[in-house]
């Protein structure tokens, strides 16, 4: 019988959701001010999953995304992703951004440039608006031209998106983060 299901946690940026099946993760759900909302996008995407206590590499999958959501720079270059089912151009795109540490960005038209064509920047665009794999592939580090934000088709959109930037960069910089706010370490926390 094959091994797939799916879980839920809790993190800084709302609830969050992981499915796998065998030894592969094959879905994440990021950030929602709503666990049942995260839970149904989830069991939506993956009807054939249901909820269960997740396998160890799925746990440890789990561990670098709070670590990343604390401040912390995990490497997600070995999460057993389930890419092999991906359009080509997508696969290589998610490729190209996982070798991004956090607090990096790169923008749409230099992932174009490193596929072999600048024209092809829509198009990475869009691939990474179908990303399977919010925050484990970090579509969030990907920014327009000039420094634009762009788009972030997760839960909470742009919101979410300035978010994880402010969370990557409140580890390597005391500066006012993208808001406008105090820098995220001087923030009074939520007891």
């Amino acid at each position: 019988m094959e091994s797939r299901g799916l879980t839920l946690f809790n993190t800084p940026i709302g609830p969050c959701g992981i499915a796998w099946r065998e030894s592969r993760i094959t879905g994440v759900e990021i950030g929602d001010a709503d666990e049942s909302e995260t839970g149904y996008r989830l069991r939506q995407r993956f009807p054939d999953s249901e909820s269960s206590t997740p396998p160890a590499f799925v746990t440890q999958a789990i561990e670098k995304i709070e670590t990343l959501l604390e401040g912390g720079n995990p490497d997600f270059s070995t999460v057993p992703l389930a890419l092999q089912s991906l359009p080509d151009l997508n696969r290589q795109v998610y490729e190209i951004i996982l070798e991004l540490k956090a607090g990096e960005t790169t923008t749409y038209g230099a992932i174009a440039r490193r596929l072999g064509d600048v024209h092809l920047s829509q198009a990475v665009g869009y691939a990474l608006g179908k990303n399977p794999f919010p925050i484990i592939v970090p579509c969030h580090r990907v920014l327009g031209s000039n420094g634009k934000v762009g788009g972030f088709s997760a839960a909470g959109g742009i919101k979410t998106k300035l978010a994880l930037l402010n969370i990557e960069r409140a580890g390597a910089s005391r500066e006012a983060d993208l808001f406008g706010g105090l820098p995220l370490q001087a923030r009074p926390q939520a007891d």
